[in-house]
């Protein structure tokens, strides 16, 4: 799987040095927000632009073939050597996280070949965690090998990350702790590495989940919608806010998790 000598080795190599790299420059902008501005968007779009450009330089350099995801460029038409390649790059995932100096929150890189997933990280600078998977293979956290949570049951020591202004959309009776930290990419990476049982996702992307989708199926999660339905990330390519609430949990909690959630209307 490459393209003139490049294969995953190489490909996931350059992923992890990239996003290493990278996370020293978003630090450079991280709590640098104007004091008594909620959002600085002025800060962010400048972090923003720059993390992209050193990302097109960087894969000008070694992959000069390649394709960076772009909502309103996307040929769904199969190629060969280096145009098959189509990276999505998220610069800065919890922005509201990273203006006020809070640490939860990162960027990630994901790799499809032909529009098939083949590899996803999500690295958080400000705390060092690197959560990386190639499709079909192990999930890491750093070295580490990880995976999702097999406990059979959600109980009052379970955890469940929602989203902003979940308390509008659902009556909950989880017996757990509800939390929100600001960052759907982290919460999926936390079910992933067995650290909360499942997670409520909205109001997300196709570029923001690309990564996070690699990493949580290679832990043995998934992504479903809250009806109980298949998702099909691929589905938004073209750029449209994906509308359905997701579900991320084990396939075994699934239904446990959906069943404490009623809708508010």
């Amino acid at each position: 799987m490459g393209t003139k000598g490049h294969g995953i080795d190489e490909l996931s190599g350059f992923a992890l040095d990239f996003v290493k790299e990278a996370g020293k420059k978003a630090l450079a902008y991280y709590g640098k927000g104007k004091p008594g501005v909620k959002f600085d968007q002025s800060m962010v779009i400048e972090a923003d632009l720059n993390l992209s450009e050193f990302f097109q330089e960087q894969l000008d350099k070694r992959f000069p073939g390649h394709h960076v995801f772009k909502y309103d460029q996307i040929n769904e038409n199969y190629s060969h050597e280096g145009k098959r390649f189509l990276w999505a790059f998220d610069t800065i995932e919890g922005v509201a996280n990273f203006q006020a100096g809070i640490p939860i929150w990162g960027m990630s890189l994901a790799l499809l070949d032909n529009f098939w997933p083949i590899l996803g990280v999500f690295y958080m600078p400000a705390t060092g965690d690197l959560f990386h998977a190639r499709a079909g293979q192990d999930a890491f956290w750093g070295k580490k090998n990880i995976r999702i949570s097999d406990s059979a049951a959600v109980n009052d020591e379970s955890v469940l990350f929602t989203f902003s202004r979940f308390h509008q959309y659902y009556h909950s009776n989880f017996p757990g702790k509800i939390r929100n930290l600001g960052c759907a990419s982290a919460h999926i990476c936390y079910v992933a590495v067995g650290r909360a049982d499942a997670a409520v996702i909205a109001n997300e992307s196709f570029q923001g989940l690309a990564a996070a989708r690699v990493i949580i199926e290679a832990a043995g999660g998934k992504f479903s919608k809250l009806d109980g339905s298949d998702f099909y990330l691929n589905e938004y390519l073209d750029g449209q806010r994906i509308e359905d609430h997701l579900l991320v949990a084990a396939p075994g909690n699934f239904m446990q998790v959906r069943n404490c959630l009623q809708p508010a209307f």
